[in-house]
């Protein structure tokens, strides 16, 4: 009876094993038709990547390099900058490559290869910029609920990027912008008044427009490459369950919300559906999401598309009135051109980037960075302490790992079927700022890792140039 229950058990481990696998394949599949694969190997994450892998530390980043002295004056030299870069620049996989150095503030001292390219998540760059500019850094966004009615109350969406569903646990920095603390909060004034149950709705017009921008691939949804882009929704649409993308972020997140709701002693009737609450409904309870500083520092670290396309969302609104895919792209590109940033060339059709018919030239990458590490700027100063630095943190953690550009470059990666890029900042050996922006296009795509590995051979070399 022993053996038989041994080999029921190791004949079911197998099927098991066989439908992970068969799963894992087409998972593989869809990441490498829409691009995704490169991601999950550290470039663009849709999800923050904060799971360590098991036995692997990555290298410690170097200590920070003693400048002796003052760094030169003057503009570096273009000859010495071509020539400390001329052998990364023969690498072959650096197809179609568009090449552009300069001084954190004047013309650029290397402009090579010509035309406008898809700038894959580097777009996100040009949303942050303008989210610091006309949001301000110390913007926050609100997740309110309020009393519409007898008996009734509603959860209306403002626009927070990272409303988590869950309290986060104790020591998580930043402010508790959960559903869980909302919930509480909200049991806590209806228990004041005299409520023990209630009608719930939830309330997502701040945002119009369609939630998935026609721009993008069709398959991106179905693929969860992206989620769904709401002003409500609770860890950005990701399944609690642990299993992709929810189908309806604002409805998953209205339920989770009177699920906590019933936790703290407050019947809910079954039904929650989407309403739109009043304008001077009274409001009973909120919590506010981290400043904008801190989600254009999260968006760049990780690349987070769904972060990008709130923010861009929320510049829309600010901008023109228009919280839509539309409106945010009036919005960024007016606010970009106001700092005086040249976008005739450009192409924009979303603030993440993921769009392929987005269209870039590196030079704006870097007149942007120029204009962001400007000291007539500091509003914007999130843009520079937001990028990964090379080996250590963000979309940059498992990059650079046995170059001696460690800790030395930060930059913002970009990744797309066919094009791969960086755009950031350095110092040279001298100790000059620079800022570049690398973009490599008609990349095959079994050439992809290729093609980035020696994108970070060209950066390490501009940040080992004595220049």
């Amino acid at each position: 009876m022993v053996r038989r229950d041994g080999r029921r058990r190791r004949r079911w481990l197998g099927w098991v094993s066989l439908v992970l696998v068969l799963v894992l394949a087409g998972g593989a599949a869809a990441a490498w038709r829409t691009g995704r694969l490169a991601d999950w190997l550290g470039d663009d994450a849709t999800t923050p990547l904060t799971t360590p892998v098991p036995g692997f530390t990555p290298p410690a980043a170097p200590e920070p390099r003693a400048v002796a002295r003052p760094a030169p004056a003057g503009r570096p030299d273009p000859a010495r900058v071509r020539r400390a870069l001329a052998p990364a620049l023969a690498d072959p996989h650096l197809a179609d490559l568009r090449a552009v150095v300069a001084p954190l503030q004047g013309r650029p001292v290397l402009d090579l290869g010509r035309g406008v390219s898809m700038p894959a998540s580097t777009m996100k760059l040009l949303t942050a910029t303008a989210a610091l500019e006309v949001l301000g850094p110390d913007r926050t966004f609100a997740t309110r609920v309020v009393a519409d009615g007898r008996g009734r109350i509603v959860l209306v969406g403002g626009g927070d990027p990272f409303l988590a569903g869950k309290q986060p646990t104790e020591g998580t920095a930043g402010r508790d912008a959960s559903l869980q603390t909302l919930a509480r909060l909200t049991a806590a004034s209806l228990e004041e008044r005299g409520v023990r149950s209630v009608r719930l709705g939830y309330d997502t017009s701040l945002f119009t427009g369609p939630a998935v921008n026609p721009h993008w691939p069709k398959d991106y949804i179905p693929d969860d490459v992206v989620t769904p882009i709401t002003a409500l929704w609770a860890d950005e649409g990701l399944d609690p369950d642990g299993f992709g993308r929810v189908l309806n972020p604002p409805a998953t997140a209205a339920a989770t919300f009177a699920g906590f709701l019933r936790r703290d002693g407050i019947r809910v009737s079954p039904s929650v559906d989407a309403a739109t609450a009043r304008p001077r409904a009274r409001e009973i309870a909120r919590v506010t999401s981290i400043p904008v500083s801190d989600i254009v520092e999260r968006v760049l670290q990780f690349s987070d598309n769904e972060g990008a396309e709130v923010l861009a969302h929320q510049v829309g609104l600010e901008v023109v009135g228009d919280a839509s895919y539309d409106g945010g792209v009036r919005g960024v590109t007016r606010t970009i051109e106001a700092l005086g940033v040249d976008l005739s060339d450009a192409t924009i059709q979303d603030g993440s980037g993921l769009s392929r018919h987005d269209r870039l030239d590196a030079g704006t990458l870097v007149r942007v960075l120029q204009v962001a590490s400007s000291p007539a700027h500091p509003e914007l100063r999130s843009v520079v302490t937001g990028l990964p630095v090379a080996a250590y943190d963000g979309s940059l953690s498992f990059r650079y790992l046995d170059s001696a550009g460690r800790g030395l470059v930060r930059a913002k990666t970009g990744t797309l079927t066919g094009t791969s890029a960086l755009a950031g900042v350095t110092t040279d050996a001298l100790g000059r700022a620079l800022v570049f922006a690398f973009v490599s296009n008609h990349v095959k795509v079994p050439e992809t890792l290729d093609t980035r590995a020696a994108l970070e051979r060209l950066t390490t070399a501009l940040a080992t140039c004595p220049c």
